[in-house]
């Protein structure tokens, strides 16, 4: 028996086949699958890495839809994208959870502690004493402080702040007017489609020209940083509990918190695709699924 594990999210989609064991044998990589803002889309793209991941492995196509499935995906857990999905997929056994459950078990396993997920978007996720509590991940439009899209967002309404005369500019501000030909209107022209993986196209500008002092970078930075530190500290853990910077921006975030909140961050055990495949491990290859119903 194998299972298979799928991180999707805003940026990209992962897909691991294992063993009942868990040792993967086959990976894959492609575009966003981001349910909640491309459902079709993030079908087409957990597809075509469930296919690649087959073929890495050597194994026959042909066995996917009877292959258990554990999905963590971004937007699953936002109304009812996640049973739409399901019912356009062909597994006959599979899970779908959100993004931030399979990199919570990545991270922290089984036991206590919390991750930050720091990428296109945000989101935040505790357990303790096997109770789960979940922040954020409501999009950048509103929320996702700290993520790659409200840092780019961000940015682009400083550059615009800065042209009006309402607040200081810097080298950074002028260097996207510039990029933009000079005409704030075509900033505003590249709103009206942008999706969140463009809007977070900024975000290593952003950190780039703060290493070198930028007084606007700078700033959001900051902000981004206290962001983070406020939403861990909501998540109300016991001083011990592990606590786990995630995603690509937690590189960059991970220095700009205070000496305190340092203190209290752990590396991670896996990353999420690693959590989807023991998740999978834990659901599915303990129990016969060959004579299980459907799920």
């Amino acid at each position: 028996m194998m299972v298979l594990g799928v991180d999707g999210g805003g940026t990209s989609c992962r897909a691991a086949l294992a063993t009942a064991e868990g040792r993967i044998v086959g990976r894959a990589k492609v575009g966003p699958a981001n349910i909640r803002t491309d459902l079709n889309g993030a079908r087409d793209s957990i597809m075509a890495a469930v296919r690649d991941a087959f073929a890495s492995a050597g194994q026959d196509i042909a066995s996917i839809p009877d292959t258990p499935a554990l999905l963590g995906l971004a937007g699953a857990n936002v109304g009812t994208y996640g049973v739409q999905l399901r019912a356009a997929l062909p597994f006959t056994h599979c899970l779908i959870q959100s993004d931030t459950m399979i990199a919570l078990e990545g991270a922290v396993g089984m036991g206590d502690g919390a991750i930050a997920i720091l990428g296109t978007g945000s989101a935040y996720l505790a357990r303790e004493a096997n109770e789960i509590r979940e922040l954020g991940g409501w999009g950048f439009l509103i929320g996702d402080q700290g993520s790659g899209a409200r840092i780019g967002r961000d940015l682009l309404e400083e550059t615009l702040l800065a042209f009006d005369g309402i607040v200081p500019g810097s080298p950074l501000t002028e260097a996207v007017l510039a990029a933009h030909r000079g005409d704030p209107g075509q900033i505003v022209e590249f709103t009206t489609s942008a999706t969140p993986g463009d809007f977070a196209t900024y975000a290593p500008m952003v950190f780039d020209y703060a290493d070198h002092g930028d007084a606007v970078a700078i700033k959001i930075a900051d902000r981004a940083a206290a962001a983070v530190e406020a939403s861990l500290d909501a998540l109300k853990l016991k001083q011990d509990a592990p606590r786990c910077l995630l995603g690509g921006l937690a590189a960059q975030i991970g220095p700009r918190l205070s000496a305190h909140h340092q203190a209290l961050i752990s590396p991670p055990l896996q990353d999420a695709l690693g959590g989807a495949i023991s998740m999978a491990v834990r659901l599915f290859a303990d129990r016969d699924v060959s004579h299980a119903g459907p799920y």
